[in-house]
């Protein structure tokens, strides 16, 4: 980005190889944060045992998932670069990455749904969970939390992706040189741990929708009323369930990520 132009196709490229890096290096600590997060408790769905229980079905979504995010997000941010001016560049960055995250969740919030009653209930296959959810509730049961998953996602790329390219920036006026791949993973892993901390109520909520019986108040309310459910019953500390597996997987994984996917672009540009 930084004021060039960058072929959509080597976007996919790039934020599609990230993606499947990141989220198989570090799928154990996704599971931890995801059975933390579940109402039966972190023993309960597991413990420690099967940590890579579903990681096939986040390899499977990982590629197109990420590709789509950064399609949308480097096309839009490009064409604000030519037509904003400076000082709107945050603002354009933030209703980007909003966008991208929007896009991507097509295929992320079913991967969501298979992958994390997976990672709860190892002992069920994926393709069982599939199937069923499908028999059951429809494809529309592949989409449930769809909403809490763009009110998570939405907030957090705001934070993120601004913040990132203005550490990016910085760093570049103070070097008087473009940034290198692992420079701009470490200014993706710490925005990413920030926006991680700040939005994690949402990322419970929204795990507690999709692990929800189909029949309870929590599988059919939206991202408020799961918030109110979890906080009247938990108390403030069951919003902040999870918080320390989901600040370090998405810090590491904003370093491997926006690392791996600017090393790509410089490999490919």
């Amino acid at each position: 980005m930084s004021g060039t132009s960058t072929p959509l196709h080597h976007s996919f490229i790039a934020g599609g190889l990230a993606g499947l890096t990141v989220d198989v290096a570090l799928f154990p600590l996704d599971t931890v944060k995801t059975r933390l997060q579940s109402a039966e408790g972190f023993l309960r769905s597991g413990g420690l045992r099967g940590l890579y229980a579903g990681v096939g079905t986040a390899a499977a979504g990982s590629v197109p998932t990420a590709a789509l995010f950064f399609i949308t997000y480097d096309g839009l941010t490009q064409a604000a670069q030519s037509r904003l001016r400076h000082r709107w560049q945050p603002a354009a960055q933030g209703a980007a990455a909003a966008a991208g995250e929007v896009v991507a969740c097509i295929v992320r919030v079913p991967i969501e749904v298979v992958k994390q009653r997976r990672q709860t209930r190892r002992e069920i296959s994926a393709r069982h969970i599939l199937t069923r959810t499908l028999a059951e509730e429809g494809v529309i049961g592949l989409y449930r939390g769809l909403f809490s998953t763009i009110a998570r996602e939405v907030p957090f790329s705001i934070l993120q992706l601004p913040l990132w390219e203005a550490m990016k920036a910085g760093w570049w006026a103070r070097r008087g040189r473009p940034v290198e791949p692992w420079q701009a993973g470490l200014c993706g892993g710490v925005a990413g741990g920030l926006s991680a901390a700040i939005t994690n109520p949402l990322d419970v909520a929204k795990t507690r929708i999709m692990l929800a019986d189909r029949h309870t108040e929590m599988a059919h309310g939206g991202i408020l009323t799961a918030l109110r459910c979890i906080r009247r019953q938990d108390g403030i500390r069951g919003l902040f369930a999870g918080v320390v597996p989901r600040v370090l997987w998405i810090s590491i994984g904003g370093t491997v990520f926006f690392g791996s996917y600017s090393m790509v672009m410089h490999l490919i540009s």
